[in-house]
């Protein structure tokens, strides 16, 4: 009677292992393109992604580099104080959009531009994302909005 108990234990132990395993790998697998990892421009000058890798890369538009173009594609540049990265979106900007404030965008690194697919921007004068003051911090050119 023992070693019956004991052998269904086991089974039991085993089959909640494998659900588990299972389980986990169909969360990754669902997951696995609506990760998007982020990274301040230094990180992105320093070790460059590939060109198939979606990121999203934020900091702050770079005053004077603004460019709208012919149609619906903008041209400006995003810095953390210690690198610039120029950055390409075709679409709608946000209409907090502006230079020398935060931004975080979502796309692909190709030949040395952010091929920007979606641009979000702070949504009231003191909000910042939290890795853009981090990044921004890091760079030491962080400056606390004033309340």
């Amino acid at each position: 009677m023992k070693s019956l108990k004991k052998q269904r234990r086991i089974q039991i132990i085993a089959l909640a292992t494998g659900a588990l395993v299972l389980s986990t790998a169909l969360i990754g697998y669902a997951l696995r393109d609506g990760i998007n990892y982020f990274r301040a421009p230094s990180q992105v000058i320093a070790e460059p992604p590939g060109p198939a890798e979606v990121f999203r890369i934020g900091g702050l538009v770079e005053e004077g580099s603004l460019i709208r173009g012919e149609g619906e594609t903008i041209r400006f540049a995003v810095t953390d104080g210690g690198a610039v990265v120029p950055v390409t979106f075709t679409g709608v900007l946000p209409d907090l959009f502006e230079e020398n404030q935060g931004m975080v965008g979502t796309g692909r690194y190709v030949n040395g531009v952010f091929e920007a697919t979606e641009i979000l921007a702070k949504h009231d004068e003191t909000y910042m994302p939290k890795e853009v003051v981090d990044a921004l911090k890091e760079q030491g050119v962080y400056q606390a909005p004033e309340s």
